[in-house]
């Protein structure tokens, strides 16, 4: 079968450079879903995109679609036929709708019936007749929470959209995609070849814009990038490395087509600054590298990547330098005055800043994670300045510097409290109670550090939920998911044995909105997130998690110790015959209606079987229960394998639905008892068996 390359390019006015590489994702995910689903064979495919384009290649893309066997069955021979022999109207008809005359039809017989049959080849469809709607679905399909028009359109786009190629080979598919018609012309770069590209053929695209200085690969700009910035940077003496972060490559990749990296300097007088105010200044504000020396401290030199190649380098240079100094004044000025003022008259004036409508300002919210703190703090064994902490852990939003730098809320705060002169972990936990800030992130080292940042994590999460503004889809404006997350890192890896309810129920009743259920929501959201990270381990299952959850464990590291000792557990031969005695005897319950109050009359009992499976669980009650109430969970439930024998004789030999409702009842009421203490750990009844 013979094939061809494919190109289609969306060339654009300048994308959000934070979304490019997803956009460019999505479009060839797109591409490639269309493809695959319209069954037609093709090599590699290759994304591309720049700050002015969004480009998907596809080698050897076949001409046709397979050629597929097809059987369909028509009328029954009885109706298709007349009592001469002739074709009825009903069998003209099928004739007619599979494109060939009656003779060329065949018969079906089975055992059911007889039936008129057409076996044929149906043509595949050429590929050229199917690319115009694959393009405009997967360019439909893009995520974007915001499109525009653009001109008189009524076209939506994420940018305006001034050409599409659609090449095939050599052809042009004819095709419209948001409102253009396709053709085979392109654009180099905007300045060093701003001329439009006539392109013979879908292959040699990459090239020929290269030969227009546009580097279309994402990922072979972004090398081009990392490597320019390294050699800069080693350029500028003294070993020096750049700090090249994941999140400012591929920003910058997706601003610029053509990378030239500059190295410039600033004063040395901004190192005395905080590093991380530098690096933020430099970084976060300007998409600079920064430049550290062997010692790993900042070096004064910074690596910015311009998207021309200028004949006067040293202009540019100049014009960057320029730039960053007066960020970097303002930045030490901030730092100057912000010292000035004590983190105590900064918190005095939180009251004036709103946290949220419903749930006050910053100096309510600081007063009940203070409460909180000093609670958890005393659990886990915290220091004295825990409540000093949460008074100082919100004062740095008043300070000029994390006005104009939010993202050091908590950095600055440490910094200020070490220059003021308090202790080192009451400084630590000012930073650290916002940690972990994303995945991966490091946690609280300090006890102040934990109590505080669980507290304020569990305070957000308490309030927002109270008010009712839990997350919806897509849509997390207060981070909440975070929250829970980082919550259950610190707990979970720093093994505080904390009962989570207790904590979500004084966090609900300090909140200005007191509304019933709170606590029971935030801890199913909680341990929602909770079961996704524990399904990540290996042998973990969602039966498993069912079972243990089902008991709602009143800490996270508690439910992490009974889902250990199940799966100990659901390695004795024992464990599946249990489970299924379980599901067996909620099965019973669930169909009758036994009062709870309904107590075991061992003077009652008749049978030997049933005398026998009370005393045995008069026995293994008291070891399976005290191993529990000490977390043995292991131990707990191995105390249960006494339970199958009496229990097998028990359901052998006696009518639990006895005619005598008094006999009944007991017997279900013992029944009752053994499913209590076989779901002490784990409800069993939820494991397959």
């Amino acid at each position: 079968m013979s094939a061809q390359e494919l190109l289609f390019e969306l060339g654009t006015e300048e994308l959000p450079p934070r979304t490019l590489l997803a956009l460019s994702t999505a479009l060839t995910e797109g591409v490639l879903k269309g493809i695959d689903a319209a069954g037609i064979p093709h090599g590699k495919v290759q994304g591309l995109a720049t700050p002015r384009r969004l480009a998907v290649r596809v080698q050897r893309l076949a001409e046709h679609q397979p050629d597929r066997q097809v059987e369909k069955r028509g009328p029954p021979l009885k109706v298709a036929f007349d009592h001469q022999g002739a074709p009825t109207q009903a069998a003209i008809a099928f004739a007619k709708n599979c494109n060939v005359p009656v003779s060329e039809l065949t018969q079906l017989k089975t055992d059911k019936g007889e039936w008129l049959m057409f076996r044929g080849t149906e043509r595949g469809a050429a590929t050229v007749s199917l690319l115009g709607d694959i393009v405009n679905q997967a360019g439909a399909a893009l995520p974007s929470a915001k499109r525009m028009r653009w001109g008189d359109r009524t076209a939506e786009f994420v940018r305006p959209v001034h050409g599409i190629v659609l090449l095939y080979g050599e052809t042009v598919i004819a095709a419209e995609v948001l409102g253009l018609a396709a053709g085979r012309v392109t654009h180099g770069h905007r300045f060093h070849a701003p001329k439009p590209i006539t392109l013979k053929s879908a292959k040699g695209y990459e090239s020929r814009l290269r030969r227009a200085r546009v580097v279309a690969d994402f990922s072979a700009r972004r090398e081009l990038i990392r490597a320019g910035v390294n050699a800069a940077a080693a350029a500028s003496g003294n070993g020096s490395t750049a700090l090249i972060e994941d999140a400012l490559l591929d920003e910058v990749t997706s601003l610029v087509e053509w990378p030239v990296p500059i190295a410039g300097q600033f004063e040395q007088r901004f190192l005395s600054l905080p590093r991380e105010v530098v690096i933020a200044t430099v970084q976060d504000h300007q998409r600079y590298f920064a430049v550290q020396g062997v010692d790993g401290k900042l070096s004064g030199w910074f690596v910015t990547i311009c998207n021309i190649e200028s004949r006067d380098p040293a202009k540019v240079r100049e014009g960057n330098e320029r730039v960053v100094r007066p960020r970097l004044s303002d930045a030490a000025f901030f730092w100057e005055q912000d010292r000035k003022i004590s983190l105590d008259a900064q918190a005095a004036r939180l009251s004036g800043m709103v946290f949220q409508t419903r749930l006050g300002s910053y100096a309510d919210k600081t007063q009940r994670v203070k409460a909180l703190a000093q609670m958890i703090g005393h659990r886990i064994g915290a220091g004295s300045c825990v409540a000093r902490a949460a008074d100082l852990s919100k004062a740095d939003l008043m300070t000029a510097m994390v006005g104009e730098f939010p993202e050091l809320q908590g950095t600055m705060g440490r910094y200020y409290a070490e220059a003021q002169g308090e202790p080192q972990e009451l400084a630590l936990a000012l930073e650290e109670h916002y940690r972990p800030r994303f995945a991966g992130d490091a946690l609280p080292a300090t006890k102040t550090g934990q109590a505080l940042a669980l507290a304020d994590k569990i305070d957000t999460l308490v309030g927002i939920f109270a008010i009712e503004q839990r997350p919806t889809g897509g849509k997390d404006p207060f981070g909440l998911r975070r929250a829970a997350l980082g919550l259950l890192r610190i707990v979970l890896e720093g093994r505080l044995d904390l009962e989570l309810f207790e904590l979500l129920e004084r966090a609900a009743a300090a909140q200005p909105v007191l509304r019933a259920g709170v606590a029971d929501e935030v801890y199913d959201f909680i341990a929602e997130r909770l079961r996704g990270l524990l399904l990540e381990e290996a042998g973990t299952t969602s039966e498993m998690l069912d079972a243990v959850f089902a008991n709602r464990p009143r800490s996270p590291l508690d439910a992490v110790t009974r889902l250990e000792a199940l799966k100990e557990f659901l390695l004795l031969p024992e464990a599946g015959i249990l489970a299924a005695i379980n599901k067996r005897i909620a099965n019973i319950l669930k169909k009758t209606s036994l009062e709870a109050e309904v107590a075991v009359n061992p003077g009652a009992l008749t049978e030997d079987a049933e005398r026998q499976l009370h005393r045995t669980l008069s026995e293994v009650r008291a070891p399976v229960e005290e191993a529990a109430a000490q977390r043995r969970y292991a131990h707990s439930l191995k105390a249960l394998v006494a339970l199958r024998a009496p229990v097998d004789d028990f359901f052998e030999r006696v009518m639990v639905m006895d005619d005598n409702i008094e006999r009944r009842n007991n017997r279900l009421a013992l029944l009752r008892d053994v499913q209590r203490l076989l779901s002490g750990v784990a409800d069993l009844s939820r494991l397959p068996g």
